[in-house]
């Protein structure tokens, strides 16, 4: 790693946590496979309070070209918004929003040790601890639906619409970005989209804290089955908290075996323990509109993914997989939800 990166990070720390005493910056190493920020492993040194102290880092920067367009507080904030409750999350260290220390903003969070993330083309990653990970999963799904907004001291760019709206809101948003980067015609697309403004969903039981990406591959998890953080909060907002339950339910997310979501439980199992730990009923047609939505959404991220790849915008190859793959594939998913509806005449 460029040891002038290195060295303006220990710049920064330094500035930036006197009580860390004579930090360093001991390596960088760049992790790769993020589509919307670049991620950075530090191993750093200081003394604190007169102990010696050796620890982990993760920075979490802008990338010069992302995916997803979203605010960099906004991770952040979800993290120091969920730091020491159910939600595990990592410890939120530092944010900085200007440009000039490393080029492009950043923040700092503490690095979890002992945990990995699996993969989404994986056959079976949660074996043989698939049912404990599984309730954790969807009950602290369910811990971030129940979260107490008042109580967050969130910043202003989680302000919400109208209850009324946020569908309208989300779907609007989606939809620019497929017109925005769509490199052909979208039929199918475009065919849910009129399908979904024609058939909106019934009000949401509660605006709540949406993180926006809560999937497989998303999480750290222990060899003994403890999930240890939650992670990539990019696309956090206040919501319907149906959207994120509809886009952990995804088949794109499911290891090969839609009948168990997110490859863990079965779908009556994962319904029960979000309901539980959310304290909401599950309304079968908001959820039938909202996991509509979810495929519809992946579609657009994935539109873009190729979009960026191909223009040479962002060569990074998790753009090519997205787009040669995952973009097929929910406009499978989409074809199929919509082959029903038809069948059901509700189309």
């Amino acid at each position: 790693m460029d040891d002038n990166l290195r060295d303006r990070i220990g710049h920064y720390l330094r500035a930036h946590k006197p009580e860390w005493v004579g930090c360093q910056v001991l390596s960088v190493q760049r992790i790769h496979g993020g589509a919307s920020r670049e991620t950075y492993r530090l191993s750093v040194q200081y003394d604190e309070a007169g102990v010696a102290v050796t620890r982990g880092l993760v920075l979490r920067r802008d990338p010069v070209s992302t995916l997803i367009e979203t605010e960099r507080e906004v991770e952040y904030a979800a993290y120091r918004a969920f730091s020491g409750s159910t939600v595990p999350v990592p410890e939120p260290i530092l944010l900085e929003r200007e440009a000039g220390p490393l080029d492009r903003p950043f923040f700092v969070m503490a690095e979890i040790t002992g945990a990995k993330a699996a993969s989404i083309l994986a056959g079976d990653p949660y074996a043989p601890h698939q049912a404990k990970i599984g309730a954790q999963f969807f009950t602290i799904l369910g811990h971030i639906a129940a979260a107490d907004l008042g109580a967050m001291q969130l910043p202003p760019c989680f302000a919400a619409s109208s209850p009324t709206e946020v569908w309208r809101s989300q779907l609007d948003h989606w939809e620019r970005v497929i017109d925005d980067d769509e490199l052909e015609p979208q039929p199918v697309a475009r065919a849910a989209i009129r399908w979904l403004r024609r058939n909106p969903p019934p009000p949401l039981a509660r605006l709540s804290f949406v993180h926006g990406d809560y999937r497989t591959g998303n999480f750290l998890f222990r060899d003994d089955g403890t999930i240890a953080a939650i992670l990539d909060w990019e696309m956090a907002h206040l919501g319907d908290p149906l959207e994120d339950l509809a886009w952990a339910l995804d088949p794109l997310w499911a290891h090969h075996n839609p009948a168990r979501p997110a490859g863990m439980l079965s779908r009556a199992e994962a319904l029960a323990l979000w309901s539980q730990a959310s304290g909401l009923a599950i309304n079968p047609e908001a959820l039938a509109w909202w996991e509509m939505f979810a495929s519809l959404k992946g579609l657009a991220i994935w539109i873009s993914s190729a979009k960026e790849f191909q223009s040479g915008t962002n060569t990074d190859p998790v753009m090519a997989f997205s787009g040669l793959y995952c973009l097929p594939y929910h406009n499978e998913v989409l074809a199929e939800r919509l082959h029903r509806l038809a069948q059901e005449g509700r189309l």
